[in-house]
Order: C-alpha cells, then sequence, then structure tokens
C-alpha cells in the first residue's frame, strides 16, 4: 500500500451547517452534492468531502459516538476488488483492527474498512462505475 490518501471524508452531525461553513464562510466550491455527501473543488490535491456522521460510522463498521469513532476516515481507491482483498489482507497481517470485511457497499461499489494500531480508520474501495476516481493506485 502507498503513501496516499485519496479523498478526505468527514463525518458530519449536521450537513447543511457544513455546507455553509466551507462554502460560504471559507469560500470552497462544491463539485458534486449527493444529498447523504457533499465533494468540493479540489484543485488538484485530494477531495475533501462530507457524509453524514451517522451514516459513514455506519459504511464503516463503527459507532458515531464516544471514542470509537472520531469523524474521520481516510479513503483509498484502486483499479480493482481483488486489490481491495490484497490490501485488507496485508493490513490484518501487518497488525489492523478489520472494522468491516471487505464485500459489496450501500452505494454500488466493493470495499472494507480497517483501524491502523493508533485507531485511524482507512476505507479502502472500488467502483466500477466511475471513471474519474482519484485512484491511489
Amino acid at each position: 500500500m502507498q503513501a496516499h490518501v485519496s479523498s478526505i471524508l468527514l463525518g458530519v452531525r449536521d450537513m447543511d451547517r457544513a455546507k455553509q461553513f466551507y462554502t460560504e464562510g471559507l469560500g470552497w466550491k462544491i463539485k458534486n452534492d449527493y444529498g447523504i455527501s457533499v465533494f468540493f473543488e479540489s484543485d488538484g490535491a485530494s477531495p475533501v468531502g462530507f457524509y453524514g456522521r451517522e451514516g459513514l460510522a455506519d459504511q464503516v463498521g463503527t459507532s458515531p459516538e464516544g471514542s470509537g469513532f472520531s469523524g474521520l476516515v481516510l479513503t483509498y481507491v484502486v483499479r480493482s476488488e481483488a486489490r481491495v482483498d490484497e490490501i485488507m489482507a496485508e493490513a490484518q497481517k501487518a497488525g489492523a483492527k478489520i472494522l468491516k470485511p471487505a464485500g459489496a457497499l450501500p452505494w454500488g461499489g466493493y470495499g472494507g474498512t480497517f483501524a491502523d494500531p493508533d485507531g485511524y480508520i482507512w476505507s479502502l474501495g472500488y467502483s466500477a462505475r466511475g471513471t474519474d476516481q482519484p485512484y491511489a493506485e
């Protein structure tokens, strides 16, 4: 696995308040608004997006409350389901805690999640639907 972050998803409790803060307060421009998630123009950097906190926590297999979930998930997008499986196995071998084994995702992709030894959550994903994905590899 390379040292690369495909996108940064922030779990937010109030989507409208978060959008207002970043668009009106900081001048960020929305690239895609899917209702349950929002992504901003990245100007060539790793894309930043919001996802409802409860939905994002559920997607990666943890609780949205307490010390189990900080509201931050680092995503790593690859070009095949097989690569997702390979990285999940590598992470587990290295001591990661598997939060959600690789499998079909509610939005149509394929992926899994793990927590590193410090508890930072990585979400691995693949989708055949997108052609402009921020691929890490």
